[in-house]
């Protein structure tokens, strides 16, 4: 008998007479139930699982779904190296655009580098999986845990950052900054929730209207610059700037620390460029050459818009300070009121102060894509959770997809992870920033050296001299790649150590440590079910133990449940709380000619738990081998609060005879009328679970004795 809503096929047998027909049941969704509308609204309909291969991506859309984070980077990284250098004042501002030509080779190199990874190893586990197999499980889970720690920051800095820029536009808001990030957020996990080419349709459109929006920008500038009387100078080129305290007069190894902040402060510009790799087996095929495209126009793009915009902020003279009471010339109050963003400064100026329609542009862009550069971690985090979950560092759970083909476990823990961090950091993208890009260069670092020793394996056991060729190759610039990361990890660990990194360090240790244990509790559930001859061993015999309140219909369904087992031992156990009313349970059982004797627990201080599980316990003490099966009535309700008013025996017997060798448990659900209806049939008429409520029929309520 199947169940309402459900398909049967039957699959022909084999030639083989002693084959048996096998019966696939395939389950139709149904939206009749009240209790999935709000799923539904959020989410739409679930998609078979047999569809999963038009979740995948184009390069049109993939571009935007994983580069969105280093694309949006471009909106903050040359105002973190501004506020860093605008410490001592104005003096070293002209370090800003060698700073920056730094930064666009480190970038060139690392996007060259993962080209190499997304080739060698396209399953999507980057540099997860280059550590794991070239470095060993050490490696490889210090690398996850940066990886994770450094996508829930992600979500963190680019939403802050894009409130950042609706403020800039809308300054009025800035009380409510907390409040906008977080709805953000939950905004984001939602869209994502919906599944990949929705999210991708959704996010492609902001990204490319940012992209366009600053090139016009610059192109716009730097002709008004060069070529017209009208150069792009912005509000703040009239101030100066306050040097901090001990920042004045810099020289020696002073001056070099400082220099190695201020670039460590721009290296922000690479956050996100792992997620590509992570994110292969989401591209179309074939795969990994697609993702190596999708790589380099984004290594391409980034690099030119981060070169454009600081060439700009220096010409256009743009001042921005860590605290705004350090702007002198500032025009409004500097306790309360924030300083806009480099980007709106540079909009403002370009296309004729902040009321023209440009500047709203580029504004309504720059935060829409800010916001939406998140994504890359929803995207990320998920897809690197499930080969986690897979290998048994994180829970099953992670591995699962949802209703729509995504991990909707891992965006919802990324999401509140995310929540907290803004919620703990005020929203405040300068201090969440310094926290920032540990995660990213651990990754980088490891990931590349891992890669050199990859391509040390593939060339002993090569001897193609062509190929041996292109093997060394891609050494060499991985080789490059893990030398320049590797120096890069060390100068942020030192210079922001003491501002914001020290979090992430102790944080890193911590999830490392719980993956370990979480494999160590796999890998022990493992060994201890792996099958062996005690396993396969029938029991000398079945003892079933009906529980009895009262003689009522969920007792007489427990009863006949119990007798249709066949059970070579049948007893009916109650437990005497109350002497007169078991004295009436016992004049109810002799009065219904219930075949099968009432044994009486006595329990002088009225406990009724204990004495059952000691009744139980005496059982397998005095036959080890014998199976004790427990028949427990439950009452099945339709509103939470009626559980409060029933269930809360058995609910106490369940949970201290699961812990019971040898014996089973078996719940009789009995459906109450506020039930009805709450598994999908009809109100009226006969209805699955009729036979639970021992009704025969429309009109009958006599129980099954």
């Amino acid at each position: 008998m199947t169940r309402p809503g459900a398909r049967v096929s039957e699959v022909a047998p084999s030639r083989r007479p002693a084959a048996p027909r096998v019966r696939t049941i395939a389950a139709v969704p149904s939206l009749s139930d009240l209790g999935q509308l709000p799923k539904r609204l959020v989410l739409g309909r679930p998609v078979r699982s047999d569809r999963v291969g038009e979740s995948l991506l184009p390069k049109h859309l993939a571009l935007p779904i994983f580069a969105s984070d280093p694309l949006s980077s471009v909106a903050y990284a040359t105002q973190e190296i501004l506020i860093v250098l605008t410490l001592a004042g104005t003096a070293f501002l002209f370090l800003a655009p060698w700073l920056a030509v730094l930064v666009v080779l480190l970038l060139t190199v690392v996007v060259l580098s993962y080209r190499q990874v997304v080739h060698a190893y396209p399953s999507g586990g980057g540099d997860y999986e280059v550590a794991m197999k070239n470095h060993g499980q050490f490696a490889g889970l210090t690398v996850a845990s940066a990886l994770l720690t450094d996508y829930v920051l992600t979500v963190a800095v680019s939403v802050s950052a894009g409130t950042d820029n609706i403020i800039s536009a809308f300054p009025t808001l800035n009380e409510h900054r907390v409040l906008i990030a977080v709805g953000l957020v939950a905004l984001l996990a939602a869209a994502n929730l919906r599944g990949l080419r929705e999210s991708g349709k959704t996010f492609a459109v902001p990204t490319y209207l940012f992209v366009a929006g600053i090139m016009v920008m610059i192109v716009t500038g730097l002709v008004r610059d060069f070529m017209t009387d009208s150069p792009v100078v912005a509000e703040s080129a009239s101030w100066s700037i306050t040097p901090e305290p001990g920042y004045e007069t810099l020289g020696g190894l002073a001056l070099v620390f400082f220099v190695l902040r201020a670039f460590a402060s721009g290296c922000t510009a690479l956050t996100g460029v792992e997620a590509i790799a992570n994110g292969v087996p989401a591209f179309r095929p074939p795969k990994s050459r697609n993702a190596a495209t999708t790589l380099a126009l984004m290594g391409g793009i980034a690099a030119t818009m981060f070169a454009g915009v600081t060439a700009m902020a220096l010409l256009a003279d743009v001042k921005y300070a860590e605290h705004t009471c350090d702007l002198v010339g500032f025009p409004g109050d500097c306790e309360t009121d924030p300083q806009r963003t480099v980007i709106a400064q540079l909009a403002a100026a370009t296309f004729g102060g902040d009321t023209s329609v440009g500047f709203f542009y580029i504004q309504a862009a720059t935060a829409l894509v800010l916001i939406l550069a998140a994504n890359t971690a929803f995207n990320g985090f998920p897809l690197l959770g499930s080969v986690l979950a897979q290998d048994r560092f994180m829970p099953r759970q992670l591995h699962t997809r949802g209703d729509k083909l995504v991990y909707s476990n891992g965006i919802l823990l990324l999401a509140g992870f995310a929540a907290l961090l803004i919620v703990a950091f005020d929203a405040d993208p300068n201090r969440l920033i310094q926290m920032y890009i540990v995660g990213v260069f651990t990754s980088f670092s490891i990931g590349q050296w891992g890669m050199v020793r990859h391509w040390n394996r593939e060339l002993r056991g090569t001897e193609d001299r062509q190929q041996r060729a292109q093997m060394r190759r891609s050494q060499l610039i991985n080789t490059i790649g893990g030398s320049i990361t590797t120096i890069v990890l060390a100068i942020i660990v030192i210079t922001k150590f003491t501002r914001g990194a020290w979090l992430v360090i102790l944080v890193m240790p911590f999830i490392y440590l719980l993956m370990r244990a979480i494999n160590r509790h796999y890998s022990n559930v493992s060994r201890q079910l792996v099958p062996d001859t005690d396993a396969r061993t029938l029991p000398s015999k079945v003892h079933a133990v009906v529980l009895v309140s009262k003689v009522h219909k969920p007792t007489l369904r427990a009863l006949a449940f119990a007798r249709a087992t066949r059970p070579d031992v049948l007893t009916a156990l109650t437990v005497n709380v109350d002497d007169a009313e078991t004295r009436g349970l016992q004049a109810d059982w002799d009065r219904y000619d219930i075949p099968v004797p009432l044994t009486v627990l006595e329990s002088p201080y009225r406990e009724i738990t204990r004495p059952v599980v000691d009744f139980v316990k005496d059982i397998r003490r005095s036959s080890p081998r014998e199976l004790v099966v427990v028949f427990v009535p439950q009452y099945v309700v339709g509103h939470w609060w009626e559980n409060v008013l029933h269930n809360q025996s058995a609910l106490r017997l369940r949970t201290r005879l699961q812990f019971q060798p040898g014996v089973m448990i078996t719940s009789v659900p009995w459906q109450l009328e506020s039930s009805m209806g709450h598994d999908g049939a009809p109100a009226g008429g006969p209805a699955p679970g009729d036979l639970r409520r021992g009704l025969t029929d429309e009109n009958e309520h006599t129980p099954y004795g």
